[in-house]
């Protein structure tokens, strides 16, 4: 009778162990932020820069980009607004009876999160975990052997690989906004603002994505735990709240498509009341928002496609699939507890942003690993520029803010595209969320899982997408 690890596979008992190492030492993802903050003020003492100036540089940088926390925080919650929607959980209930194995399981998770977040991230990480722990019930009820953490990896997969090529990508929006382009900027040397044509929509990132998919799908698919080893839900979440609607946010299959119809608590007959759930209302205001938004792409065109605009658009489509203004309303209070960990951490990678910024470390590693780079070699070269910043600011538009003119000022001197530099240097500042558990805050409260008991996977996953992007980038022509 062969053992557990007799039956699996060499790249199944790698991720495996690896899971277990990860699992003994990751501190928790607050625990990660402060150590990372020491480690990036001693880097600083090593530039020269004086203890002083460096608490000064983490003070500054603190309250920094509130106003671009608040974009994300939205981005968010307005994506979990929307996968929370009884019809859409419902829907993911369905798909979660489809795979009949557990490797089938996490590369049908895998695929829907990375094909979600081209759409939206923040859809994508709510949907994700949704769906994970969806698909978590449905093998339990059905008694197929999933390795439930693997799964919570495949609802992050769309944050660790695809979400900064879409719809709601920081770096290549932030390039269509006039307002960051501008003197005094970082990104002045343009002249004008780069389309998303020549980025998100350009058959070089579209490419990008559906092979990374593929790719990503299979590594899922053979890394899945057999056997012993497969831990399903239950290990990690009580099973008496598995099946409470309550707990579970109301997402029971039974009569999930009819709580769409259940009303609001606060409905009753005084006019206040009405209005507070009419569908006419809802319906106008929702109406009244994709006039808007349609009025700003007449005008614009395709310059309009920034991320106010894309906040703006699922604002609305919240509102419109909702239609009753005070359900819409209690769902975005649910949201909010799901933003509370960014809320919590983001001013400490804002503040370690600080230093970097301010001590120079940011441009110096910018600077060093572009400048080895030729034109063959350069998006290569970005992704991995991207990768490393990533690790310690964790924020694509706050990080492209500061590293992104340095790198695009190398793919000028070189004779790259600068759709090309940006969509290359994207991808390096999604694969580190891999690593960093800063943006699984939100997967790790739906799914109840810690972020050492999945972190190990989503490191496997990491480590095998290295060669694959390193061909991929350096072989796809612009």
């Amino acid at each position: 009778m062969p053992t557990a690890d007799d039956r699996g596979g060499t790249i199944e008992r790698i991720g495996f162990r690896m899971s277990g190492v990860v699992e003994r030492w990751m501190p928790s993802p607050f625990v990660f932020a402060i150590l990372l903050t020491y480690l990036v003020f001693v880097a600083g003492l090593l530039t020269g820069s004086g203890p002083v100036d460096l608490l000064g540089y983490w003070y500054d940088g603190f309250w920094a980009f509130l106003g671009f926390s608040m974009q994300m925080v939205l981005i968010l919650m307005t994506g979990f607004a929307i996968a929370y929607h009884p019809r859409v959980n419902n829907l993911l209930q369905r798909l979660a009876r489809v795979p009949n194995t557990g490797a089938q399981a996490a590369a049908f998770v895998g695929a829907i999160s990375m094909s979600l977040a081209w759409v939206h991230w923040g859809f994508s990480l709510i949907m994700g975990a949704i769906f994970a722990r969806e698909m978590g019930k449905v093998a339990h009820e059905e008694g197929i052997d999933v390795h439930y953490p693997l799964l919570a990896v495949g609802g992050y997969m769309g944050l660790g690989l695809t979400w900064h090529w879409g719809l709601s990508a920081s770096a290549p929006l932030q390039l269509t906004d006039a307002n960051n382009i501008g003197e005094g900027t970082g990104f002045d040397f343009l002249g004008s603002t780069i389309p998303a044509a020549e980025t998100i929509f350009h058959p070089y990132a579209l490419t990008l994505t559906v092979t990374s998919i593929i790719f990503a799908s299979i590594v899922l698919y053979v890394l899945a735990p057999t056997g012993d080893r497969a831990k399903g839900i239950t290990e990690y979440v009580d099973e008496s709240d598995l099946f409470d609607s309550a707990a579970d946010g109301g997402t029971d299959t039974e009569g999930a498509a009819d709580a769409v119809d259940e009303p609001p608590a606060d409905e009753g007959d005084t006019p206040s009341e009405r209005m507070n759930n009419s569908r006419v209302l809802g319906g106008l205001i929702a109406l009244s928002g994709v006039l808007i938004l349609i009025y700003q792409f007449v005008q614009s065109g395709m310059g309009a496609f920034t991320l106010n605009a894309v906040n703006f658009g699922f604002l609305f489509a919240g509102i419109l699939v909702y239609q009753r203004p005070a359900y819409y309303r209690d769902r975005f209070n649910e949201a909010a507890g799901a933003a509370a960990g960014i809320v919590l951490l983001f001013p400490f990678f804002a503040g370690i942003q600080g230093i970097m910024t301010g001590a120079g470390l940011a441009t110096l590693l910018a600077e060093a690993l572009l400048g080895v780079s030729t034109p063959a070699t350069y998006p290569v070269i970005a992704w991995v520029t991207g990768a490393i910043a990533n690790l310690f600011v964790p924020s694509g538009g706050g990080e492209w803010l500061v590293v992104g003119p340095s790198v695009l000022q190398a793919a000028q001197d070189l004779g790259v595209p600068y759709g090309q530099a940006t969509i290359a240097y994207a991808v390096g500042d999604a694969h580190t969320n891999l690593l960093n558990p800063f943006w699984a805050l939100p997967l790790l409260a739906i799914t109840g899982v810690r972020a050492r008991e999945m972190f190990g996977y989503a490191i496997a996953m990491l480590l095998a997408l290295i060669p694959f992007l390193t061909i991929a980038l350096y072989a796809i022509p612009y």
